[in-house]
């Protein structure tokens, strides 16, 4: 059994790379359901439980870690996931330190499982010693990641006007994403997001296809299923 740990880049085809990577091997791709198993076991009800990641983590702004006027990130997106939670706030109790407790659970609970394919979630950092278990990390230059995102926010909005940016707001949310993610594992892991040393492979999606990238990783876990792979 293999567990595969895919950090990515916004824009760099990373989620389509784990999916077509979970559909050619027959593995799990990791889901909230293990975040509501973990919640149940920590005796938290399963509309509290928060699948709170780089994905859904926002940048701070001092004054937002100075005062806290607002409701924290962890409560923002309970309170998106389930919006009867708004009206009553006291419900929701956790704070982003517990959230992030809940998703370490549950990815290593995933890894106990074995065969799954866990996107972001600080597999990488979670999972670093764990044996078995192989580290990607999906990349791609600026410049394409635009014209990818660019062209999912055009399917998303086709009545976009010519007197819109596309390509700014493509670029600003990249950006945005990004430094979102590497804000977490700092923070919440104090590690560094784009650290290669975290990784087994680093693909970049510009020199070859979505296709290709994932036929890559396959290839490596049927190796590695052969010969496991030291950590």
């Amino acid at each position: 059994m293999a567990v595969i740990t895919i950090s990515r880049q916004y824009g760099s085809g990373g989620d389509q790379v784990a999916e077509l990577v979970s559909k050619t091997l027959g593995y799990r791709l990791f889901d909230k359901r293990l975040i509501a198993q973990a919640a149940e076991e920590e005796g938290i009800s399963e509309s509290m439980a928060v699948d709170y990641n780089e994905d859904t983590h926002e940048v701070q702004s001092i004054l937002e870690r100075l005062f806290h006027n607002y409701a924290n990130a962890a409560q923002r997106l309970a309170w998106l996931e389930d919006p009867t939670l708004a009206s009553k706030p006291e419900a929701v109790d956790l704070n982003a330190y517990t959230a992030v407790g809940l998703v370490k659970r549950a990815v290593k609970a995933g890894w106990q499982m074995g065969n799954m394919v866990i996107l972001g979630r600080a597999g990488q950092v979670l999972l670093r010693d764990a044996p078995n278990t192989l580290h990607i990390r999906i990349e791609a230059p600026l410049e394409d990641r635009i014209q990818r995102v660019k062209g999912l926010m055009k399917q998303e909005k086709k009545d976009y006007s010519a007197t819109i940016d596309i390509r700014r707001e493509a670029q600003d949310l990249i950006i945005r994403r990004d430094t979102a993610s590497a804000d977490y594992l700092k923070r919440f892991f104090d590690v560094d997001w784009a650290d290669p040393l975290l990784y087994h492979l680093l693909i970049n999606t510009s020199k070859v296809t979505i296709e290709q990238a994932a036929l890559l990783i396959v290839d490596l876990v049927k190796e590695m299923e052969k010969t496991p792979i030291e950590v």
